[in-house]
């Protein structure tokens, strides 16, 4: 017996395997006509009565199903004859089925493609194929239903103490406000006004994760590529950007090949159109870099959020601000989640915001949803006095990794010539009102006295000892 014909005689006399395997389940997996015609009346019977169907019911089904000729529903009656329940393990046919949806889908995709390649396909253009390939390949049961809390409480432990893979920062401040650095699948927001440092505090990240060891893809709207990678000489060359203008081939090449020596890390740089590109480019671009380059990024910087396009949505057909961008951060979080990476963007502060010394979540221009969006963001802050002591003000807004209360404002140094953030002394943060939490970010007990300090506490008040 062929696994189609296990696969629907299991549909028809097994509702608990039904249940499992019809969400994935697609007419077009399905090659023989009768097959096809028998499964997609299968398929809508559950989704209309969420209960699987008998075989008499699926022949009268089949039988006023639309397009069907009088010789197919003959053919059909007796291929459902033929559909006898025998005895058979169900997770050797779950497992499978899984299988037999999957090569499937990669069949139909590769045959897609070709007829895309072959420009016979109107609709689709060749960007399509990566996209099609990888959606093919992606194709699982996912036998996961849920979170019992108190089943699943080891689960839950071991994902208490399990070490978080984080991009870190090589600025101390930040990477206590983050517990170590950015989470992957998270959005990220810088909020400053005009010629504040947005695209500085992106080209120093990038630097300092390429010089971590890990692949940076850096995507610009704002400026040409070139400027970009200008910015980033400057910060991993230690040379300013007039300096730039000025060294010899032999030194800014031997500098070059240092950094390729201590990194394992790639740096790419992409340029779009202002207001042209949107998640789905991104994701075009990202499975281009992964087939023609073996490029995989483990951080993504898009500069800058407001200018980017939303896929989902055209911009002035009757569509407010608000929804716009919010349309743009929920589509590239989803990225971020997609691709496990952590994104790291900027946006603008309203004319109001940008003289304001303390700015808040109310100061983000055009659309309130993207703080709403966004996993972690904060305020760069700048005046003629931080300038002459080349310092910039951070004001966190909003953290999902840490408490903002937890150095709500800090002060970084800055070097505009160099594009370059650091460190500053401890001394530095003492000026700023809530500089600094001290409180340590560790339990106030030990294990050994653990219950007798809870008890003594009352936070357990309602439990019985």
């Amino acid at each position: 017996m062929r696994i189609e014909q296990q696969i629907l005689t299991n549909l028809i006399h097994d509702e608990h395997y039904c249940r499992k395997v019809i969400p994935f389940l697609k007419r077009e997996y399905f090659g023989d006509r009768k097959e096809s015609v028998i499964v997609q009346q299968i398929i809508e019977f559950f989704n209309k009565y969420n209960k699987s169907l008998t075989p008499e019911i699926l022949a009268i089904e089949v039988s006023n199903a639309k397009g069907v000729t009088d010789k197919e529903v003959s053919d059909c009656g007796e291929y459902i004859k033929t559909l006898v329940k025998s005895p058979i393990n169900e997770d050797w046919l779950v497992e499978n089925t899984e299988k037999f949806c999957k090569d499937r889908a990669v069949y139909l995709a590769i045959m897609s493609s070709i007829k895309i390649f072959e420009g016979k396909d109107p609709q689709h253009s060749q960007d399509a194929i990566p996209h099609l390939l990888s959606d093919a390949l992606a194709v699982s049961f996912d036998s996961h239903v849920g979170h019992d809390y108190l089943d699943d409480f080891a689960e839950r432990y071991e994902f208490y103490h399990r070490v978080e893979e984080k991009i870190p920062f090589d600025l101390d401040m930040f990477n206590k406000i983050t517990k170590g650095g950015l989470s992957r699948k998270t959005l990220n927001i810088a909020l400053a006004g005009t010629g504040v440092g947005k695209s500085l505090f992106m080209c120093h990240v990038a630097a300092a994760a390429l010089r971590a060891g890990n692949n940076a893809l850096y995507i610009t709207m704002e400026m040409a590529e070139e400027r970009i990678a200008e910015r980033i000489d400057a910060n991993l060359l230690n040379l300013t950007m007039d300096e730039l203008k000025v060294v010899d081939k032999d030194i800014f090449e031997s500098r070059i090949d240092k950094i390729k020596k201590k990194t394992q890390g790639k740096l790419i740089v992409k340029e779009y159109p202002t207001a042209s590109a949107h998640a789905g480019h991104f994701r075009a671009l990202l499975e281009e870099l992964k087939l023609k380059r073996e490029f995989v990024p483990d951080i993504v910087f898009i500069d800058y959020l407001n200018i980017c396009s939303s896929q989902r949505m055209k911009a002035g057909a009757n569509v407010n601000s608000y929804t716009f961008v919010k349309a743009i951060a929920e589509e590239l979080r989803g990225l971020a989640v997609e691709y496990n990476v952590p994104i790291v963007s900027a946006t603008q502060t309203t004319r109001s915001g940008y003289a304001n010394s303390d700015p808040g979540l109310e100061d983000t221009s055009e659309s309130f949803g993207l703080p709403a969006t966004a996993d972690f963001m904060f305020a760069l802050v700048s005046s003629e006095e931080l300038e002459n002591l080349n310092q910039i003000i951070v004001k966190q807004l909003k953290n999902r990794y840490n408490d903002p209360n937890y150095f709500k404002r800090f002060v970084v140094g800055i070097d505009r010539s160099k594009m370059k953030l650091y460190d500053v002394e401890a001394s530095a943060q003492e000026g700023l009102a809530d500089a600094g939490n001290v409180k340590d970010d560790k339990p106030l007990f030990d294990k050994s006295d653990f219950g007798n300090r809870m008890k003594q506490s009352g936070d357990f008040s309602g439990f019985k000892f």
